[in-house]
């Protein structure tokens, strides 16, 4: 009776024993084919973008050595304030070049607007003058001459050298007159016109060069902030050299890109969800502006040779519906999930 008992004792153990054995490896496989799903599933994709404002670059049209800075980094500036001096000798000396052969066309110019001096003016009169009343005695003489010589006490000859010098005299009178009225009246017009011109290139190459005088000062160009600066004081710039960058913070846009097998339900003008982590998790709504091909280097490659295809990746623009208070330029802003 004993060993009848004790057989089913252990055949009853042996059952429960296959039994645990099952039910141990079926959750065993249940717990696999979950953390498979988990793990190895396709999840959803979070989609992420990156705040970005305007920046401009300062830079001057002339070299020099940068001589003070008057704003800093992280500073507050109006469109208008000045940035920086740039010293430049160069430029400076240029400028008394200019001056000086401004002051020399100047000067030739208002020799030909005045003319001779009063004592050329006189020096011509008197010359004039001169030859006026050598006229007056050739033309007495011719006269006497030619009566004496229609009257036959004269010969031929004497009638030619008095006429000879008549016409000479008359000659040297219009010259003469002709030299005083040039003292008078100054230069020829093309004279004049000719040394205004040179007043007028001499003033452009002064105006030119004040131009580059004033670039030694550079402005701020708009209302932002001074987000770096690259040279230090008393360094050396070129023409065209950075010096630093202004942020136009009113101008921000969040940049995503996005798989275009995601864009079926986004286009111009929809607005998306998301939130800062940066600012606690701080929603954002944005519209997007714009959407454009990344180009080849961002596409994504299919991974199975059938049934799938490359996907391309666009750049999505979007701007906020309203300023976000703390959005700074480099934040990172996650789209809500289900949007895409």
């Amino acid at each position: 009776m004993d060993n009848k008992q004790n057989k089913e004792t252990k055949e009853t153990g042996a059952k429960k024993s296959i039994i645990l054995g099952v039910g141990l490896v079926v959750l065993a496989m249940v717990l696999l084919a979950a953390s498979g799903f988990i793990f190895f599933g396709k999840g959803e994709d979070i989609i992420t973008g990156q705040a970005e404002v305007d920046e401009v670059r300062i830079s001057g049209k002339v070299p020099g050595r940068i001589s003070e800075f008057l704003v800093e980094e992280g500073q507050r500036v109006r469109r208008g304030d000045t940035l920086v001096r740039i010293y430049s000798p160069e430029v400076l000396a240029k400028l008394e070049q200019a001056e000086a052969a401004k002051a020399a066309a100047m000067a030739q110019n208002q020799k030909a607007i005045v003319g001779a001096r009063k004592e050329q003016k006189e020096g011509a009169y008197e010359l004039w003058q001169k030859a006026k009343a050598g006229l007056e005695v050739a033309e007495k003489s011719f006269a006497r001459v030619e009566r004496l010589h229609k009257e036959g006490v004269l010969p031929a000859q004497k009638y030619d050298e008095a006429s000879a010098q008549l016409r000479a005299m008359q000659a040297t009178e219009r010259a003469a007159r002709s030299q005083y009225d040039l003292a008078v009246n100054g230069a020829q017009r093309e004279d004049k016109l000719a040394a205004a011109a040179l007043v007028a290139r001499a003033s452009g190459a002064v105006s030119e060069v004040d131009a580059y005088l004033k670039e030694g000062a550079l402005l701020s160009p708009i209302d932002g902030e001074v987000s770096e600066i690259y040279p230090h004081r008393g360094e050396l710039v070129g023409t065209g050299a950075p010096i630093m960058t202004i942020s136009d913070t009113s101008v921000v846009r969040v940049l995503f890109s996005v798989r275009e097998d995601k864009l079926a339900s986004i286009k111009k003008g929809s607005k998306l969800r998301g939130t800062i982590p940066a600012l606690g998790g701080k929603a954002i709504e944005v519209v997007v502006t714009k959407m454009k091909d990344m180009g080849s280097y961002a596409t994504w490659k299919a991974t199975k040779p059938r049934g799938e295809h490359d996907l391309r990746t666009f750049e999505v623009t979007t701007r906020p519906t309203s300023p976000v208070e703390g959005l700074l330029a480099g934040m990172t802003i996650v789209l809500d999930k289900g949007q895409l």
